[in-house]
């Protein structure tokens, strides 16, 4: 009995066994497609050609992402490619892929390429009948799809532009019979023909719908639609190249025999593996958001930073080559080396910066309140970059002679009052005590007041960043009268800070000296205040001098000559606009984009702005309103049709009560001295310097 069990038992077995053997084959045999169509579909003539012709050159489409293009890695890829591989090993023939030019294809390009087939080429009764070319039959359809802005009133019984690539003959026949209103534009290349209806050139542009959802998925498109409405199918299939003339090519008879084995091919193909080719690229190849989308999407942001950068790196590169031509004539050529690698060092470490801080942006674009952190650190960069520019200009300006002082009386106690009360805030940030002892006899003389205090608070500066917390910095002023009758004030500024070393006070006062124990503790500067003051210093009949130890402090002495004046007191301005805190604005600016910025930056601190692109038409703007209505005007100089020089003269003559009353600030680049002369002659009440520093302008805008 126990034997009869295991008998039935292993029959049992050996039946499922051989069941589940059978399941096996015939799942595979329903869902693997076929390597090849049965060889009995191919006639002899189709077999012998397969057998010596193992390799076909396919030119493709190079710009159709995801139907047929080029990948990153220059490989042919898209649904296309999924399509020929199979169809390739289907026949047994290895494909060659040869991108093909973007734009019209000539028959004679073809041949030059020594081409077998074309892909995606549209199925249509010309191309059924054109010379040179055999089609096969549609490998591959979909839809075709227009594109117009979302804001377009759209109707096919309109009179539209629609923007068509070259060479598209199929689209051009069906809208000139089907839709003889619209006016077609020709363009070289898809992207130019969603350029053209993005900036509004055509109303319309058409193409395969893949690659039109594509490319629209990119932030520039974002006011584009696809519009699905017209019932035209986009069919693609493989055209065969023969010569018909004399020239060396395929002849007519071998295109009909690889015509008839790809079209045994392509009747292989199923619904649902072409369907799958395409789900699979669709998925494969989502367009990916960039850097420039990301530029794109906070263009704003970005376009101020990039145009304070790049207005920056001008002026630095401009400065730069100047200096090296000054340097050309006066010093050897281990000085221009010196002069140009630190340089060099100066202006890549915030550059570095700011070039870490875009990737970081790019890194953190879903993140406001980190790309707010970023924006805010470039922007302490860019002021470092500034103070570079400025700092070289002074440079350029004592070495080539041009630098003069604007002499005026000023109040010497007043100033060294300014001086103290920022010096107090900045000293005590740090942490360090200060002291100042005044003993001023003669207050009121004739001197540079910006020079002056620009020597003092670099004295003071320095003091303050080499002083370590809890050390002690003090400024003592006295004066004494010259047998000359002029006037000596000497300012003293002295610390407990960790002194120099007797080998770098050799150098102090070289350009670009530094004292390197300084520098690799954090102490940031370019090593040209020092001379430039020294140079100033001696411009006003005075000097620097220092006495210092290692690791037991300094004291540097500034003193500087000038005569006796006197101070009159006068009735400060008074606004054009009564009784109102924010005067509205007129600015006058040919730059387009600067002129967006600026009328940014006064919308946004509550100030009315008008803006204006010349001279003749901010003349006209402010002769045409009521009086009264124009506070202030910003006024660029160099400007066509009318400078800022000639419109503040104008102004200023016409025949109107706020005409002598309203303020014209000069508002531009052009920062010499000579610049600042003619504007305050043409009537202009105060200067403001690109890039413009938006503290400074709402301070001017407030007074």
């Amino acid at each position: 009995m126990k034997r009869r069990s295991a008998l039935c038992l292993l029959l049992i077995v050996t039946v499922l066994s051989s069941l589940f053997s059978l399941f096996l084959r015939v799942s595979a045999a329903d869902t693997s497609p076929s390597d090849e169509p049965a060889a009995s579909e191919f006639t002899e003539e189709e077999t012998s050609f397969i057998a010596s012709h193992r390799k076909v050159r396919i030119g493709y489409v190079s710009d159709r992402i995801p139907v047929s293009f080029t990948d990153k890695d220059g490989e042919f890829a898209g649904i296309s490619r999924f399509i020929f591989d199979r169809i390739g090993s289907m026949c047994g023939i290895e494909f060659e892929y040869v991108p093909l030019p973007s734009g019209d294809v000539t028959y004679d390009t073809l041949l030059e390429n020594e081409l077998d087939l074309v892909s995606s080429v549209e199925y249509n009764e010309e191309n059924k009948h054109a010379r040179g070319i055999l089609i096969s039959d549609p490998y591959l359809t979909s839809r075709k799809v227009v594109v117009g802005r979302k804001d377009l009133e759209f109707s096919y019984d309109a009179h539209l532009t629609i923007a068509v690539q070259t060479g598209s003959q199929t689209i051009r026949k069906v809208l000139g019979e089907a839709y003889p209103n619209f006016d077609i534009i020709d363009c070289d290349s898809i992207v130019e023909c969603l350029d053209s209806v993005r900036s509004g050139k055509s109303d319309l542009m058409m193409q395969n719908q893949y690659v039109v959802e594509y490319l629209i998925s990119k932030p520039i498109y974002e006011k584009l639609k696809v519009i699905p409405v017209l019932g035209l199918d986009d069919m693609l299939c493989f055209s065969a190249v023969y010569s018909f003339d004399e020239r060396p090519g395929p002849t007519v008879e071998d295109g009909e025999i690889l015509i008839g084995i790809l079209d045994k091919a392509i009747a292989s193909l199923t619904e649902d593996e072409i369907g799958s080719y395409t789900i699979r690229a669709v998925s494969d190849y989502k367009y990916t958001y960039t850097f420039s989308d990301f530029v794109y999407r906070y263009r704003m942001a970005m376009t101020i930073l990039a145009v304070a950068v790049i207005i920056i790196i001008v002026l630095v590169v401009f400065i730069m080559r100047q200096h090296v031509r000054i340097m050309e004539d006066r010093a050897n050529s281990k000085v221009k080396g010196r002069f140009l690698s630190t340089m060099s060092h100066e202006i890549r470490t915030p550059l570095n910066g700011l070039v870490g801080l875009n990737h970081l942006m790019s890194q953190n674009i879903d993140d406001p309140e980190q790309l707010r952190s970023y924006l805010s650190q470039s922007s302490v960069m860019e002021k470092y970059l500034l103070s570079l520019v400025n700092d070289m200009l002074d440079m350029a300006s004592i070495q080539s002679q041009d630098m003069t002082l604007d002499v005026q009386p000023l109040d010497l106690g007043l100033l060294i009052k300014t001086v103290d009360s920022v010096t107090s805030v900045s000293m005590e940030e740090k942490k360090l005590r200060y002291r100042l002892e005044s003993d001023i006899d003669s207050p009121y003389i004739a001197g540079d007041a910006a020079r002056i205090q620009q020597v003092i608070f670099n004295l003071l500066d320095n003091a303050r960043k080499f002083t370590p917390k809890g050390g002690m910095v003090k400024m003592s002023v006295s004066q004494k009268t010259l047998d000359s009758g002029k006037i000596l004030t000497s300012v003293v500024v002295s610390d407990t800070g960790r002194g120099m070393s007797e080998e770098f006070q050799k150098h102090i006062f070289e350009t670009f000296a530094q004292e390197l124990d300084t520098v690799s503790k954090g102490n940031q500067g370019t090593g040209l205040g020092l001379p430039i003051c020294r140079r100033l210093a001696r411009l006003m009949g005075g000097d620097i001098t220092f006495v210092s130890r290692k690791n037991d402090g300094s004291t540097f002495t500034f003193t500087f000559e000038a005569e006796a004046a006197e101070i009159t007191g006068s009735a400060p301005k008074k606004s054009a606009v009564h009784g109102t805190s924010r005067p509205r604005v007129l600015v006058a600016e040919d730059n387009e984009l600067n002129g967006e910025i600026i009328m940014e930056l006064l919308q946004e601190e509550g100030f009315e702005a008008h803006l204006t692109e010349n001279g003749r038409d901010a003349l006209s703007e402010f002769e045409s309103s009521e009086p009264g209505t124009y506070g202030v005007i910003l006024m660029d100089l160099l400007m066509p049709v009318m400078d800022g020089f000639e419109a503040a003269e104008a102004i200023r003559a016409l025949d109107r009560p706020d005409a002598k009353t309203v303020r014209i600030f000069a508002c531009t680049a052009n920062c010499s001295p000579e610049d600042r002369d003619n504007a305050l002659l043409a009537g202009m009440d105060d200067f403001i310097t690109k890039p413009i520093d938006v503290d400074v302008l709402i301070s001017k805008l407030s007074e």
